[in-house]
């Protein structure tokens, strides 16, 4: 089963979004150690128009995990992200295993 998450670096600084998308990659590599089906997209949101759709910080950094604002306004410690990674993917593989089992 392949498992696609997708997080969204919310911030009109580039220093903060980069800060963010390297501690990001550093939880990734574990997981997909232990998981190689999985892969991860990551979206830049720069434009403030855009950061306030999804949160009312604008002016510091934020992070969502497939849809789901996981941190606001701070840049996330590594063993956050690989937490908050580890939900998403049993949020996947739960709604995976729901749709099987309706089909079935």
């Amino acid at each position: 089963m392949n498992t696609r998450i997708v997080a969204r670096v919310l911030s009109y600084h580039k220093s903060q979004r980069y800060m963010i998308q390297r501690t990001l990659q550093s939880a990734w590599n574990d997981l997909v150690k232990e998981r190689p089906d999985l892969s991860l997209e990551i979206v830049e949101v720069r434009e403030v128009a855009e950061i306030l759709k999804y949160t009312p910080v604008f002016a510091f950094a934020s992070l969502m995990i497939n849809e789901k604002l996981v941190c606001i306004g701070r840049c996330p410690r590594r063993d956050e992200v690989v937490t908050w990674l580890r939900a998403a993917i049993g949020e996947l593989r739960e709604s995976q295993e729901d749709l099987f089992a309706q089909k079935g």
